[in-house]
């Protein structure tokens, strides 16, 4: 008996459709391949940053409060001297003199702490400006990391449906984490501000 056409040409359909579909995973297998050994190259580098992060932040508020304790001796010294230079209206002789000596030395004590309260400061703000760098470098890690992730999401069901469209979606998508990673790694300047402040 001799085979079927109708038989045959559905055979071979079937044939056709399942090589697409294996093509499809093996494309599938080696993005998720690239994609999660990418992913585990910037989490090791974000973590690193975010240790950084943290070590700026605590830096800086150290340095806040040796300003803010520099400002409180010279507000200390600057009430010792408003109230010695109101006494020395009504006093002579050698309490003045004790007294002017002791003014003098309080003027000594805030021009001190004035000129020590001007490195601190810059120091602070300095920290300031490296945890904002930082940060916007973790910004684009954490973007990568979410998007990377939605990509191996999309993978997963292509996967499964063997859908073209959604490979090649999942590839746009993987594409942008990838790019956000390297800026990432490389410190170029790409910051989707509305997206982080969406997710922020």
């Amino acid at each position: 008996m001799e085979p079927n056409s109708n038989d045959t040409s559905e055979s071979i359909s079937r044939q056709a459709e399942s090589d697409a579909k294996e093509r499809i995973n093996n494309r599938v297998a080696v993005t998720v391949a690239i994609l999660a050994a990418f992913m585990a190259v910037t989490k090791v580098k974000d973590d690193n940053i975010c240790q950084l992060m943290v070590k700026e932040k605590s830096e800086e508020v150290n340095a806040w409060a040796f300003y803010q304790a520099k400002s409180l001796k010279q507000n200390v010294a600057e009430l010792g001297k408003a109230e010695l230079t109101g006494l020395t209206h009504s006093i002579t002789g050698d309490a003045r003199a004790q007294i002017d000596a002791q003014v003098k030395s309080y003027d000594e004590e805030i021009t001190r702490y004035r000129n020590e309260k001007g490195p601190i400061e810059i120091k602070a703000k300095e920290h300031r400006i490296n945890y904002d760098k930082l940060n916007f470098r973790d910004d684009q890690f954490d973007l990568s990391d979410a998007t990377l992730s939605i990509s191996m999401a999309m993978l997963a069901v292509t996967a499964l449906t063997g859908k073209r469209w959604l490979l090649m979606a999942s590839w746009l998508v993987g594409g942008f984490g990838a790019l956000l990673g390297i800026a990432g790694l490389t410190g170029l300047n790409l910051h989707p501000d509305w997206l982080i402040k969406l997710l922020s």
